[in-house]
C-alpha cells in the first residue's frame, strides 16, 4: 500500500446537465471531503467537469462552482460537441502528471459513488493500475435493454474482442495507465476495449446502478446503436473475415448450381423452380448489401483516420493552473 494517500481527479463529462448537476456536484464534494477525512485521498484532490458542447447553462454552472470551490471543483469546455468517449478521453489525458490516479463516472451518478473508496483501496493496496467498476445485474433496465447488452457483449466476445461485460465508463486509472493510453491516437475511441488493451494489472468492483437523479439520459438509441458499432470496428477485424468466408461458400453455391443447370440441359429436359431461384437470388442481394455497409463502415474509419484531425479542442478552461477565463 502506498504510503501517502493519492491525489485523484475525478473526471466528469457533462452534455446538457444543467438539471443534474448541481445535485451531482454536491454529492461528489461531500464524498470527497469524507474521503479526504478518512486518509483515502489526498486534500488536493478535485473534480474536472468536462463541457461536451453543451447548449445550456452547463458550463455556466461548472464556472460558478470553481469560483464557489477553488481548488476542488475544475472545469474544461471543449469547442463543440464531440461525443461522450472523445470528451472523456479529453479530461483524462489533459490530467497526465497532474494526480495520481483518476475516476471517471457519469455526470447523472447512476454510477454509485459509495465504491470509490474501494476502488481506491486496489489502487493503494495490490497495487492495480486500473479499477473496473462493473454492474451486478441490470434488473433496472428495461428487457429490450438487457436483452440487447447480453447480446451485444457475447457478440464481442466472439469476435474475440477483450472487453469486461457490464461495465461503461465507471473506472479508475492510475497516471502510468493513462500515459499508456496516450498512445493510442485511434479517432474513433472505445474506451472500455482501448483500455483493457493496455495489459496492465486490473482489479474488479461490483455495484448496483443507481436511479438517475433528474432530467433524461443522453444516450439515445442511436447513439447507444453508434457506441456498439463502434466497439465492434475498433476491436475486431472478424466481420470482414467472416463476409470472405461466407462469399466462398457462396462461390460455391453458384458453381454447384451451375453444374446441376447446365448438367440438366444437357439431358434435354426444362430446368424448374423459378420461385427458388429468385429467392436465391434475393438471398445473395441482400448479403451483397449487408457486406458493402461493414466493409463501408471500416473504410469511412480508414478515412477519418487517415486524415488525423484531433478529436477534441480545448477552448477555455476554470478552477485551473492555466484558466484563461
Amino acid at each position: 500500500m502506498t504510503a501517502t494517500p493519492p491525489t485523484i481527479a475525478f473526471i466528469v463529462p457533462c452534455y446538457n446537465e444543467e438539471a443534474v448537476l448541481p445535485h451531482t456536484l454536491a454529492r461528489l464534494i461531500t464524498d470527497i471531503d469524507s474521503l479526504v477525512a478518512g486518509q483515502n485521498i489526498a486534500a488536493a484532490s478535485y473534480i474536472l467537469l468536462v463541457d461536451d458542447g453543451s447548449h445550456d447553462r452547463t458550463w455556466s454552472l461548472i464556472e460558478e462552482a470553481s469560483q464557489a470551490h477553488p481548488g476542488r471543483v475544475q472545469g474544461l469546455k471543449l469547442s463543440r460537441n464531440v461525443g461522450h468517449q472523445n470528451a472523456l478521453l479529453a479530461g483524462l489525458l489533459t490530467q497526465i502528471g497532474k494526480a495520481d490516479a483518476t475516476i471517471s463516472l457519469d455526470a447523472d451518478l447512476q454510477d454509485d459513488v459509495s465504491i470509490i473508496a474501494r476502488m481506491i483501496e486496489h489502487f493503494r493496496r495490490d497495487p492495480a493500475e486500473i479499477v473496473f467498476a462493473v454492474r451486478k445485474e441490470r434488473s433496472s433496465d428495461s428487457l429490450f435493454k438487457r436483452g440487447t447488452a447480453g447480446l451485444y457483449y457475447r457478440i464481442l466476445n466472439w469476435l474475440g474482442a477483450d472487453i469486461i461485460p457490464h461495465h461503461a465508463d465507471f473506472r479508475l486509472m492510475s497516471d502510468r495507465a493513462l500515459r499508456a493510453l496516450s498512445q493510442y491516437g485511434e479517432v474513433h475511441v472505445f474506451l472500455r476495449g482501448l483500455v483493457m488493451q493496455l495489459g496492465y494489472k486490473t482489479a474488479v468492483v461490483e455495484f448496483e446502478r443507481l436511479p438517475r437523479l433528474h432530467g433524461e439520459t443522453k444516450y439515445t438509441l442511436q447513439k447507444m446503436l453508434r457506441l456498439a458499432i463502434d466497439g465492434i470496428t475498433s476491436l475486431s477485424v472478424r466481420p470482414i473475415r467472416l463476409i470472405a468466408l461466407l462469399g466462398v461458400i457462396l462461390f460455391f453455391i453458384f458453381l454447384g448450381m451451375s453444374v446441376w443447370v447446365f448438367w440438366t440441359w444437357l439431358a434435354g429436359h426444362t430446368v424448374q423452380g423459378w420461385t427458388s431461384v429468385m429467392l436465391l437470388f434475393l438471398l445473395i442481394a441482400a448479403f451483397q448489401t449487408f457486406a458493402l455497409a461493414v466493409i463501408g463502415e471500416y473504410v469511412g474509419k480508414i478515412y477519418f483516420e487517415a486524415k488525423s484531425r484531433p478529436r477534441y479542442i480545448v477552448e477555455k478552461e476554470t478552477g485551473t493552473k492555466s484558466d484563461n477565463g
